[in-house]
């Protein structure tokens, strides 16, 4: 009897113990993830981690730091959560599903195509844009139509990448012969920095990509597209509770309901189209010859009036491709391209002086971008100086008042780019207080200048050495596209 009582004591002490052992590792897990959802925790620490990768769609160096339009729209989804973004950059593609499907990270924001073999690892949001997969060749040689007209060996892909799921796809189907060069521990940039350099001839590229790259990549040109627009989506941890992924799906949703989105990517991308191979060309050429003459000239008007010099520049360009002499049909002048008018008001007695009108230009900018209400946010705010430099301030108004007719804000550029336009239309330009404008210019003016700036940016920014070296070295003679 002594003895069972002994194990009775003695088991009674185990379970005690059992429980009091699985009560801590409640508790502590209790502690560490309690009842709380995953969005909770994000917000709980304050912090948004998101992989993402160096690209010009995605992220980059821009002129106040960090800038691109995933950069944009996941600080906005961060705001909206009441956190900040922490941004990771893995160094692969597989590397960066991998950490978000493992949960090292909150979510991946890197501009990924939602693809039937990506799903089984991640779960993807709401669809923000859609792009197509082009194949893109060296200008100046043979351009292909198809698939069937590209060699062994000379298609060039980023291992891992969506592209490469397509032509697995394509072999697999119909196309056994199919074959490509694969890339690991790069991005389509490299590619197409490697395709510009004329070290390989053929690689594919997102179409919003190719857009943006061949400003900088001159020789880049589309061949063909490989099928049909593709979802690009934000990616998610496939194990987590979804809480995280319905609060982005929540984001996206309004931001498209309100025309966040689109103005985010009329910001982005509206203006990037504009520039054929002749005018990145002639761009490029006149930075190597003319810029150098000038940018003592653009940066001492950056500090009087604190506009960046870069910007100031831009409109330099678009105004005169950086032509002291230059004198248009109706009588402006200068490198700004200064009325007699504009001078006078600035303290501009000689139009000529590249020094006088450098400066003129700037303080006129300074005066325009008065008169534009201070309410208005940047940059909405910048390219409506802009315009109103252009075309007047005048006719601006009038610009904005058609859009506030037409049920637009006409504190968005984006709404008033729209109108312009009308501006050239007697049904418009005669209900409106300063008649008829050429609405189209200032649309052109504004969008040139901002492909101009974005060019200026990059090239002071850049630690991409030979594509710049490249970029200003003497133009190589090109055969014809055959």
């Amino acid at each position: 009897m002594q003895r069972t009582a002994r194990e009775a004591r003695f088991a009674a002490i185990v379970m005690a113990a059992t429980l009091l052992f699985c009560g801590v590792a409640a508790l502590f897990l209790m502690y560490r993830h309690g009842s709380s959802t995953e969005l909770e925790r994000v917000q709980q620490r304050g912090e948004l981690v998101v992989a993402t990768r160096h690209a010009p769609t995605v992220y980059h160096q821009g002129a106040e730091g960090p800038d691109g339009f995933e950069v944009a729209l996941i600080r906005a989804f961060a705001k909206h959560l009441g956190v900040k973004p922490k941004f990771v950059f893995p160094e692969t593609l597989d590397d960066l599903l991998g950490a978000t499907s493992s949960g090292k990270v909150n979510m991946a924001a890197a501009g990924l195509t939602a693809t039937a073999q990506r799903r089984e690892r991640v779960s993807f949001s709401f669809p923000y844009e859609y792009v197509t997969e082009q194949v893109v060749y060296r200008r100046g040689t043979k351009r292909p139509k198809s698939l069937d007209e590209i060699a062994e060996g000379e298609l060039h892909v980023v291992a891992d990448s969506s592209h490469e799921e397509t032509l697995n796809r394509l072999k697999s189907n119909d196309r056994p012969n199919l074959t490509w060069q694969r890339y690991v521990g790069i991005g389509t940039e490299t590619l197409l920095s490697q395709l510009d350099e004329g070290k390989l001839r053929l690689t594919v590229v997102d179409s919003n990509e190719v857009e943006l790259s061949r400003r900088v990549y001159k020789h880049a040109a589309t061949a063909f597209e490989l099928g049909d627009p593709q979802p690009i989506a934000w990616a998610f941890p496939r194990r987590g509770d979804g809480t995280l992924l319905s609060a982005a799906n929540d984001f996206l949703r309004q931001a498209q309901k309100t025309g966040h989105l689109q103005r985010l990517q009329a910001r982005y991308f509206g203006h990037s189209g504009r520039m054929n191979f002749v005018d990145t060309r002639d761009f490029w050429r006149h930075v190597r010859d003319r810029l150098p003459d000038y940018q003592h000239l653009f940066e001492e008007a950056a500090d009087i009036t604190g506009i960046d010099w870069r910007l100031l520049a831009a409109i330099g360009y678009q105004e005169s491709h950086w032509q002291a002499d230059a004198v248009s049909p109706t009588g402006v002048r200068g490198i700004m391209m200064l009325t007699q008018g504009t001078a006078r008001q600035v303290g501009v007695t000689d139009r000529n002086d590249p020094q006088q009108s450098i400066i003129g230009g700037a303080k006129y900018l300074k005066v325009v971008g008065r008169k534009i209400p201070t309410r208005i946010k940047e940059p909405h705010h910048l390219w409506l100086t802009l315009a109103g430099y252009n075309v007047g301030f005048g006719h601006l108004e009038d610009a904005r008042i058609l859009t506030e007719r037409d049920g637009g804000n006409p504190d968005l550029w984006l709404e008033v780019k729209q109108r312009l336009p009308l501006l050239t239309k007697k049904e418009y330009y005669s209900t409106v207080k300063n008649g008829f404008a050429r609405g189209n210019e200032p649309v052109n003016y504004v969008d040139n200048i901002r492909n101009y700036y974005d060019l200026l940016v990059w090239y002071t920014t850049t630690t991409d050495v030979a594509t710049r070296d490249r970029l200003l070295a003497a133009e190589e003679e090109q055969k014809p596209d055959l």
